[in-house]
């Protein structure tokens, strides 16, 4: 995986992670989803780099 790409990934699970928390602790569902969301398009960045990853080698 590139480091620039995994790092992209990377970044977006931890920023959801922490708006989800955040959302969670005052209460407010939509940031709570935002920050479900954020998580998957890290995840799916992460499992597109892995398949690119398989296929090179």
């Amino acid at each position: 995986m590139s480091g620039t790409e995994k790092s992209k990934a990377h970044v977006e699970q931890v920023k959801g992670k922490a708006k989800e928390a955040v959302g969670r602790a005052v209460g407010n569902e939509r940031m709570t989803a935002e920050g479900h969301a954020d998580q998957m398009k890290g995840n799916a960045r992460q499992a597109k780099e892995d398949i690119k990853d398989t296929f090179r080698s």
